[in-house]
């Protein structure tokens, strides 16, 4: 019986849970989680967490696996040796002066890197083939060019998307093409996501890449860091990224990498062949705007600062249409915030679909993926589990998710 087995029999016969301190301590840390939060969790005070983490004393069984479940991290964990290897930080691309990562954007973070790595590793072991688009360019290469080689290879023409709903169109296809795309908000009820600290990131691995964007926006910016981030993966620069937008005031505050990527984003939803079509000095107002906008599943703040950097809508009349797109947005915005409050109320009467919702979180490619390993005797009930965070019981009703 090893050390880690002797301390799990252990805790079996005793009240306590003899767990090591600076892995107890190292937990809470890597969860970006501060001392009085960690020991409310618990119902202590922050004199038995700290006395804990230093090896004074020791926590309950109860309470060490309350406290595994906070940081999400398994119980068994805490009885290691020493402090175990963990995921590397992914790159922060974000703009100097960001919020810092919470929580919530750590444990998602965590969570994609714990799939993607499981992925990847399955991939590896049946010899998949690597996905030539990864890293084929660089930020070296014209965003043009970046931008067409995308659209190519996802089939996607902005010209005509074949729904009204361009972002289901663009995941679909990047997943047909074997990029993984998670999509959400939340962790759990109590742990949101901050777009303004998190908006997306991107791990270009040539096996499973993956794309995670925050869903607490509207669709149009959603679609646009979708889109940056793919171009992440185009030129392999693995990281995380938040104000992601087509207008940029203070550029040399900005990562080259990131403002690439921006540039990618609005070559690829914006083409110029597009825009030089389209008459913007004979616009009167900025529904004129936001008709052609909702075609190409942008913005109107996006489409005029697109028209604007290719000379094509003299600056006079863009102030004037972008004055009149701020106010329709700010009414937008107002609208959106009593949508919020009737979907709270929806919430209270059963609210939107849980496994609709863990679907798009999970990326459906890796659901299908996961699901067929299950079903296919590849992997256990409880791993399956893990990996799509819906118990083994309920999957018929994940997978019927898939097919609507």
């Amino acid at each position: 019986m090893n050390h880690l087995q002797n301390s799990i029999f252990g805790i079996r016969m005793a009240e306590k849970a003899y767990i090591t301190p600076n892995v107890l301590r190292w937990a809470r840390e890597s969860a970006r989680m501060t001392e009085d939060v960690a020991a409310a969790k618990v119902s202590v005070k922050v004199e038995r967490l700290i006395a804990w983490e230093s090896g004074t004393s020791h926590p309950t069984i109860k309470q060490a696996q309350t406290l595994a479940k906070a940081y999400k991290r398994p119980f068994a964990l805490f009885f290691l040796p020493d402090i175990p290897r963990d995921f590397q930080p992914l790159q922060d691309f974000r703009k100097p002066g960001s919020k810092a990562l919470t929580t919530s954007s750590v444990f998602m973070i965590r969570e994609i890197q714990q799939k993607q790595a499981w992925i990847s590793e399955v991939y590896a072991e049946n010899q998949e083939e690597m996905l030539r688009f990864v890293g084929r360019f660089s930020i070296k290469d014209q965003p043009k060019s970046v931008a067409k080689d995308i659209l190519d290879t996802l089939g996607i023409n902005p010209f005509s998307y074949k729904t009204g709903n361009p972002i289901k169109e663009w995941i679909d296809a990047a997943e047909t093409k074997g990029i993984f795309v998670s999509r959400t908000s939340f962790i759990h009820s109590r742990l949101k996501l901050d777009s303004d600290e998190l908006q997306g990131f991107a791990i270009a691995d040539p096996l499973a890449p993956f794309v995670f964007v925050n869903s607490d926006d509207w669709n149009a910016p959603q679609l646009f860091t979708l889109v940056h981030e793919l171009a992440h993966i185009w030129i392999a620069e693995t990281g995380i990224s938040n104000e992601v937008t087509p207008e940029v005031k203070h550029k040399d505050k900005y990562h080259p990498v990131e403002l690439f990527c921006n540039a990618v984003a609005a070559c690829a939803l914006m083409p110029e062949e597009f825009m030089l079509e389209v008459d913007f000095e004979s616009f009167k107002s900025s529904k004129e705007v936001f008709k052609v906008a909702k075609q190409l599943g942008v913005s109107s703040l996006a489409l005029l600062v697109r028209a604007l950097n290719l000379n094509i809508i003299s600056l006079p009349v863009y102030k004037k249409l972008k004055a009149q797109a701020d106010r329709d947005f700010a009414e937008f915005l107002k609208n959106e915030e009593e949508k919020k409050i009737e979907l709270k109320e929806m919430d209270k009467q059963g609210g939107p679909n849980y496994f609709l919702l863990q679907l798009n979180r999970n990326s459906r490619l890796f659901t299908q993926t996961v699901m067929d390993a299950f079903k296919g005797g590849f992997i256990e009930a409880t791993l399956a589990s893990n990996l799509l965070n819906v118990h083994v019981n309920k999957f018929p009703k994940l997978e019927s998710q898939l097919y609507k």
